[in-house]
């Protein structure tokens, strides 16, 4: 994927890969009741799928975003002619589940709404979601706002259905919980010894795996 991708969270996930009692186990934590450190540990099953769902760059639980583009892909005539891979939009973040709104803006900041199957085709399937012309259709030749004048909502991600997360994720994401909460301060390299080399490895081993390349 040539692209650079310029993208904002609009809805996060309603719930977490991995819930408070499932870590509270694997940690091995004596008092559940204690609010405080339920608190903590709750904070870090989110950064801890943020900072996987980042690596792979991709999203998890169901989640709304927007991509912001610059300019439409466009194969000029021969789009009208023949199928070309250079008129197709990939979507980021995995999993896409549909397209909620496509809309652009012309050189004067009027915003046009794209129709789906009239001015767009949208495919789910696969690892990344795409969207071109019906064919016959270009996307449109004209001039655009100056700064992100095309903005595309859409739904991605696994599900609402925790079991569909990978376990692979779950288990790099156990893996990191664990790490910090038992080194709450930052870890000293005083001796020469990396101490999370192991753990850093082990992490993104699981999670290369699945990981999306943006090149």
């Amino acid at each position: 994927m040539d692209i650079e991708y310029n993208l904002t969270l609009i809805t996060p996930p309603a719930l977490e890969p991995l819930t408070l009692q499932e870590v509270q186990t694997y940690l091995k934590v004596e008092d559940i009741t204690d609010d405080e450190e339920n608190a903590y540990i709750q904070s870090l099953i989110t950064v801890a799928r943020e900072w996987c769902e980042t690596y792979q760059h991709r999203a998890y639980i169901t989640q709304t975003w927007e991509l912001a583009l610059q300019e439409f892909p466009c194969d000029g005539e021969n789009s009208l002619k023949d199928y070309h891979t250079s008129n197709i939009i990939e979507i980021p973040k995995g999993k896409l589940q549909s397209i909620n709104s496509f809309k652009y803006k012309d050189l004067y900041g009027n915003e046009i709404t794209l129709i789906e199957n009239v001015d767009y085709l949208v495919s789910t399937r696969g690892i990344l979601g795409k969207v071109c012309p019906p064919y016959g259709v270009i996307f449109p030749v004209t001039p655009l706002f100056q700064l992100d004048p095309i903005v595309i909502n859409f739904t991605c991600g696994y599900g609402d259905d925790v079991t569909k997360v990978p376990q692979k994720v779950k288990q790099a994401m156990y893996m990191l919980i664990s790490h910090w909460y038992d080194n709450r301060s930052l870890v000293s390299d005083l001796r020469g010894v990396d101490p999370t080399k192991e753990m850093a490895f082990a992490v993104t081993a699981l999670l290369m795996m699945d990981r999306i390349t943006i090149l």
